[in-house]
């Protein structure tokens, strides 16, 4: 089977071409195209059997019918979201769609810890200085996270991840979600999402991007915050109504911001733009405070996770290839 992979970099050439040395690729032969798809971009996969994309690639109506007039019939996402896809429209043409619905859950909720090791301590900023002969600590202040209150917002597999971390870190930790799990009360309380607010110094965002979510955290839910906290997003980044955030973080109602995502994200991130003008202006807003801190979507970003993206991705398409039921298809 031919598959055309969208949005290559690198690293994933690295471990897709790992499976194939070690055979466990069963038969699948993978053309690496480092351009995201698009509608200009689509003809790239002529004469493939399926695609592999990622959280950037549009997969719209029109690309999608671009697709099953070449006759492809699967698309794998080398992800968990699916929010670029329009699903409704491949079930009509009858593509094969799956997912890798989830992979080192630790990874993303470690790379959330870090965020806000680094926010609170400042240890950017620290080493910034120290390179620089500057050993001075002061504007280096940060807090004790013992005895703080983190509020985890989506308790499924990486929220319970975050929630073990931020218990083991001697925090008092609440939970919301629609759909709580009971898992989670062996790590901190269930609460509704107005008392998470209110009472937690760090609000870390773990759930899908759906029509209820988006733009979950907007004035009102930041105006219900505790005043001077600290938001963390590592999941999607139309959670956040970024506008909302940055008069937040002007009145000072909202402390610290660290996000790994951004809800323009697909024309910034995972490309080099540092010999380019950046003309996003909200973007380049976020970047003027000194109390935010962005990543560029990196949380998934080990070799563990990695490993396990090839992986499942193969499986989905051996499932295809051979009729089999896929447990990850969409």
């Amino acid at each position: 089977m031919r598959i055309t992979v969208y949005s290559a970099q690198p690293y994933d050439r690295r471990f897709f071409d790992e499976l194939v040395e070690s055979r466990a690729d069963a038969g699948l032969e993978w053309i690496y195209q480092t351009a995201s798809l698009d509608t200009g971009t689509v003809t790239l996969a002529e004469g493939s059997d399926a695609i592999c994309v990622f959280v950037n690639d549009c997969l719209d109506a029109e690309v999608l019918e671009a697709l099953a007039a070449m006759d492809i019939r699967a698309i794998v996402l080398r992800c968990a979201g699916f929010n670029n896809i329009d699903l409704e429209t491949a079930h009509r043409l009858g593509l094969f769609v799956a997912r890798v619905p989830a992979y080192s859950p630790e990874a993303v909720a470690e790379h959330a810890l870090a965020m806000i090791m680094t926010l609170n301590r400042k240890t950017h900023r620290a080493f910034n200085r120290v390179r620089e002969g500057n050993f001075a600590l002061d504007g280096l202040l940060g807090v004790t996270l013992h005895g703080k209150t983190a509020g985890v917002i989506g308790t499924g597999r990486i929220g319970l991840c975050m929630a073990r971390i931020l218990k083991g870190l001697g925090c008092e930790v609440l939970g919301y979600d629609p759909y709580p799990s009971d898992t989670f009360l062996a790590y901190g309380e269930v609460v509704p999402l107005e008392a998470l607010l209110a009472r937690s110094d760090i609000v870390s965002l773990h759930c899908p991007l759906t029509e209820q979510t988006h733009h979950m955290i907007d004035a009102e839910t930041l105006a219900a915050m505790k005043p001077g906290a600290m938001l963390v997003n590592t999941s999607r980044g139309a959670l956040i109504d970024t506008p909302a955030v940055i008069a937040a973080l002007k009145s000072r109602q909202l402390g610290a911001l660290a996000i790994d995502v951004y809800e323009q994200e697909s024309e910034l991130f995972f490309r080099d733009h540092s010999a380019e003008i950046i003309d996003d202006d909200i973007f380049a807003r976020l970047t003027s405070f000194p109390n935010v801190l962005i990543t560029g979507h990196q949380g998934f970003f080990t070799v563990e996770a990695l490993q396990e993206i090839a992986q499942v991705t193969c499986a989905n398409l051996v499932a295809f290839a051979n009729d089999l039921e896929c447990p990850n298809r969409l």
